[in-house]
């Protein structure tokens, strides 16, 4: 069997839990559509972590076929998060740069 390589791109922030829900549907109509729509995306997931203190945290990890097929979602600086215009509402921390690994299965 060949051996399927893959970029992974994920990123983390925390909301207050009672708005996680909002920002959740916000994120998926924003970020999430945008990886899903930008060629050499593989898939992508959001997942929620409540943090049992009144905050909550958001993670997205997206698959991609190549670095340079992130780079047509994020720009020449790839590394750098992309944040969208009501994030500043919602959230309380936020990773500045994503992380990036190679997947290999």
């Amino acid at each position: 069997m060949a051996q399927e390589r893959a970029v992974i791109r994920m990123w983390t922030g925390i909301v207050r839990t009672q708005d996680r829900d909002a920002y959740v549907d916000y994120v998926q109509a924003t970020g999430m559509a945008q990886y899903r729509t930008t060629p050499g995306n593989l898939d992508a997931w959001l997942l929620t972590r409540d943090l049992g203190d009144g905050r909550t945290e958001i993670a997205t990890v997206s698959r991609w076929e190549s670095l340079d097929a992130i780079t047509g979602f994020a720009g020449a600086d790839r590394d750098r998060a992309v944040f969208y215009p009501e994030d500043d509402r919602y959230l309380l921390e936020r990773d500045e740069q994503v992380r990036h690994y190679d997947q290999r299965t």
